[in-house]
């Protein structure tokens, strides 16, 4: 079975990943949820860029052969960022809740900066501004729990690491890249989702050669956390469909 490695939107860490690590460990895959360089206790990087990050799961993905990438939000950058740089190293690639570019000059750009950073510069500590930041993350049918998990995580990311990723967010523009995509690519969006809308990842899919598209209905940005059950499902059927 082919390595699968789960990476973390810019609110969370390797926790957010429990419910797909028991399933898919379960099954016989091995799973690691990586945590980007300055969460859970890995030591920062400097500059603190896509390629130093891509560098460092590189050094971490080296030693298993080819595996899967699973991106959530910010992890689905990374993802399609290390694919770009080496994709010798990756077999299929999940990007979910995600987009293809951030859009660093643009109206969107600028308001999620402010809300993300705004409340530190403000004084507000992490906890502050998860408990203001996720709540609009959730969708109609999350899992009981899931919000008030997902809360948790966010507040335990260091505040210098938290500005640093939310800068590295805007840098971020492959969509001229979609098209270049020749391993299986599962694409999955939430109906609920206001931050990577489904007709925004729908349009991805349609710009990679041979995609498939799941859409969970009543779920949120926070994905995997708010419906892990269907969202594994959806995983497992992928990886079933292409032998991986």
């Amino acid at each position: 079975m082919t390595p699968l490695v789960f990476l973390h939107g810019v609110g969370g860490g390797h926790a957010a990943w429990e419910a797909q690590v028991a399933h898919f460990s379960g099954l016989g895959y091995p799973c690691v949820a990586w945590d980007q360089p300055g969460y859970g206790g890995t030591p920062l990087v400097e500059p603190y860029s896509l390629e130093m990050i891509c560098d460092h799961l590189k050094s971490r993905i080296n030693d298993d052969g080819p595996v899967v990438l699973v991106g959530h939000s910010m992890g689905g950058f990374i993802a399609q960022e290390a694919y770009a740089r080496f994709p010798q190293h990756i077999r299929g690639l999940v990007l979910c809740f995600t987009t293809a570019a951030f859009g660093g000059s643009g109206e969107f750009a600028r308001q999620f900066v402010a809300a993300r950073i705004g409340p530190l510069d403000e004084g507000k500590n992490m906890a502050r501004v998860a408990a203001e930041v996720m709540p609009a993350m959730h969708g109609s049918r999350s899992e009981e729990g899931a919000l008030e998990k997902a809360q948790r995580i966010m507040a335990g990311i260091p505040a210098q690491t938290y500005r640093k990723a939310v800068a590295l967010l805007t840098t971020f523009d492959r969509r001229a890249d979609l098209g270049r995509i020749a391993v299986p690519t599962l694409l999955v969006a939430g109906s609920d989702d206001r931050t990577a809308p489904p007709s925004l990842i729908g349009r991805m899919a349609a710009l990679v050669p041979g995609s498939e598209y799941v859409l969970l209905e009543g779920c949120g940005h926070l994905g995997p956390m708010d419906q892990p059950d269907a969202f594994n499902a959806a995983l497992e059927s992928f990886l079933r469909k292409n032998g991986l």
